[in-house]
């Protein structure tokens, strides 16, 4: 049996971490448990992050990174650009169909941690940002001036979405949020029309 390199026993780790916080929680999820689910021994864990918290952070960043590469991907697929913006819900109502489906993982886990300025709630944040970033790219191409506001409108309806799915059980939130949407894009295309 060959032994795991380093960064196949890092990746292990993130991968058991990131599983175990978005199925329970990162205060549910004790060390032991990563331990066990990972079949890395904690004095491995220590190794590579300098406690729970970093670990967390790490795989959090992880979760962003690949969450973020598949939503651009699903929202990039139309040949046209209003197409494109509205697919994010379609994208949407995919994820919230899945089984595992616990809500978004960067709000969860950011509720959970009171400090600002802590690493989970950064990286949370910088989830959020690189969202409303890729929906500024989004909405620039349908309406140009006002992609700005049309972008916070679209996260907002993204984020109540998540949000009513994971609460209320109600998957049709992202078909709901899409007619929505859909209607904030035509007010917004009449507001850039030349008088």
């Amino acid at each position: 049996m060959r032994a795991l390199s380093s960064s196949d026993t890092r990746q292990r780790l993130l991968d058991s971490t990131e599983r175990l916080i978005y199925q329970g929680g990162i205060s549910a999820t004790g060390m032991d448990l990563i331990v066990k689910s990972s079949g890395v021994a904690r004095k491995s864990i220590y190794r590579y992050f300098n406690s729970k918290e970093d670990l967390v952070a790490a795989a959090l960043s992880a979760r962003d990174q690949r969450w973020m590469e598949w939503f651009i991907q699903a929202s990039s697929k139309a040949h046209h650009p209003d197409e494109n913006l509205l697919s994010t819900f379609d994208a949407l109502e995919t994820w919230f169909a899945t089984p595992d489906f616990r809500g978004c993982a960067f709000i969860n886990a950011a509720g959970e941690i009171g400090d600002v300025d802590a690493p989970v709630r950064i990286v949370a944040k910088e989830h959020k940002i690189k969202l409303h970033a890729h929906l500024r790219e989004l909405t620039s191409k349908c309406v140009g001036p006002d992609a700005d506001q049309l972008a916070a409108e679209f996260l907002i309806l993204i984020e109540g979405a998540i949000t009513v799915a994971l609460i209320m059980g109600d998957k049709n939130s992202a078909r709901q949020a899409k007619i929505m949407a859909t209607k904030l894009l035509s007010i917004a295309k009449e507001n850039n029309q030349p008088l």
